[in-house]
């Protein structure tokens, strides 16, 4: 299976590459990529310059172009897309059907993948993106447990990728509007998700809360690690309770499960994490690498090596298991 590793900067691109990745991930410094943070991305020339060295060390480059395009602005995203195949990408990972038209029209020979933006979760959707736009591979939603990606596999005839370690997203992707409410910012359109800007800690009885625009999104006690304000990590009073409703804060790490993703027949994992630090790229990229090759030599996998870096020091396997409350 191909190892696709992130790469927010071009020092963490060259990480990557140092450290084993088959191929990078990147995008735009702009809100065409659903990573658009202050400080991470690649400008035009960044980008060639990128491609060309993870070509020179034989790593393939995927550019995501993966937001959808606002109403009005569409020559932003056309721009994107085409400056991307100039540039050299190996790939392009896209969510929007307009967007996949015009790059399918523009330039034939590009090869297109579906984002996990476009949370193509069934061989029917899938199924379409190939025959109306000749992707080659679809980025499955974290939603999926390993048995139903298996069964899509064998129905479907392109490429799979599938996310095993990271930030775990507990919604399905592209379909959130939850920062969009809090925020006005949208992970789908301007591609950032709890955007910095609105966030606030404040200390009230006590206790520290974490919230995002005008919403309380947590409350910690005396000595509790106060985490990140997302939203649909955070915790709320129900009939059933007041906690973690869907996952707790922790970090997806499917190292345990490669056996099954391979059989599963799975082609490439993925490593979310562009907005992490070029040390983190360089461990979680080196301890995948050695996971795959136990894995090809079958010997056991090293499932703890990665757990200081997860959020909380704690992780899970998210949908793959369905385990989620």
């Amino acid at each position: 299976m191909e190892l696709i590793c992130p790469a927010g900067t071009p020092a963490a691109l060259k990480a990557a590459v140092a450290a084993g990745a088959d191929a990078v991930y990147c995008g735009f410094r702009d809100e065409t990529n659903a990573r658009n943070f202050p400080g991470l991305n690649f400008s035009r020339d960044e980008l060639r310059a990128g491609i060309e060295h993870a070509h020179r060390g034989g790593v393939r480059v995927l550019v995501a172009v993966n937001t959808f395009p606002r109403a009005g602005a569409i020559e932003v995203w056309h721009r994107a897309v085409d400056d991307a195949v100039a540039a050299g990408a190996d790939a392009l990972i896209l969510a929007d059907l307009g967007l996949l038209a015009y790059a399918a029209n523009r330039h034939p020979g590009q090869r297109l993948h579906v984002s996990v933006q476009a949370a193509a979760a069934n061989p029917d959707a899938i199924g379409f993106y190939v025959e109306a736009f000749g992707v080659r591979r679809v980025v499955l939603p974290r939603v999926l447990s390993v048995p139903e990606i298996a069964a899509i596999v064998r129905e479907i005839d392109c490429e799979t990728e599938v996310f095993v370690f990271g930030g775990l997203c507990v919604m399905a992707e592209g379909r959130c509007s939850l920062s969009s409410y809090a925020t006005g910012q949208s992970p789908n359109m301007q591609g950032v998700c709890s955007p910095a800007g609105h966030v606030r800690y404040e200390e009230r009885d006590g206790r520290m809360l974490s919230r995002l625009g005008r919403f309380t999104i947590n409350a910690f006690g005396p000595g509790e690690a106060a985490g990140y304000p997302t939203l649909c990590k955070g915790r709320f009073a129900t009939d059933l309770g007041t906690g973690y409703l869907f996952e707790d804060p922790v970090s997806l790490d499917a190292a345990s499960l490669l056996p099954a993703l391979r059989d599963a027949g799975v082609t490439a994992l993925k490593i979310e994490g562009r907005q992490r630090s070029r040390a983190y790229t360089e461990r979680v990229v080196g301890g995948f690498r050695d996971a795959l090759a136990a894995l090809a030599a079958g010997r056991e996998i090293d499932t703890a090596a990665l757990a200081d870096l997860t959020e909380g020091q704690a992780t899970t396997a998210g949908a793959y298991r369905k385990t989620w409350r």
